[in-house]
């Protein structure tokens, strides 16, 4: 009896290594990979039109925090979207403004520039001076809760 169950039992592995097999040989002959359709799911653009629609979504914000009656903090995010390493960019925001700058993660766990002092209308210029690939037209300003465009 247990001869009859171990045969069976191998006789079904058999047939479904079969069955996976002739499948998989059909997707292949109907050109049919893999990969593509999860690709296009994990964000991996596949034509220009979707490449441009990512880059038109692309806004970099400028916001002033205070903190207490007379301090406030400058924070800057969306800028690591333009291909500018945040760490180099507070480095140079720091020595231009004479102030701290820090790359510290925000509430939504993304990394933001924090910048000691109100330069948000400052910073515009200079960014735009040393980044050419931001454009004044992705700048944003956060006014009363409003996002405000810099240009």
């Amino acid at each position: 009896m247990a001869e009859a169950t171990a045969s069976s039992s191998a006789l079904l592995r058999d047939a479904n290594a079969n069955e996976a097999d002739k499948v998989s040989d059909q997707l292949q002959s109907t050109s049919i990979a893999v990969g593509t359709a999860s690709s296009a799911r994990r964000g991996e653009t596949t034509s220009w039109w979707e490449d441009k629609k990512r880059k038109r979504g692309r806004k970099f914000i400028i916001e002033k925090v205070v903190r207490n009656k007379r301090k406030s903090i400058t924070t800057v995010k969306g800028l690591e979207l333009f291909g500018v390493k945040l760490s180099d960019a507070s480095k140079k925001l720091g020595k231009k403004f004479a102030t701290g700058a820090s790359v510290v993660k925000g509430p939504t766990e993304k990394e933001q520039i924090d910048v000691q002092g109100d330069i948000s209308y400052d910073i515009v210029e200079f960014i735009t001076e040393t980044w050419p690939d931001v454009p004044e037209a992705a700048i944003f300003f956060i006014e009363d809760g409003k996002k405000v465009p810099a240009a």
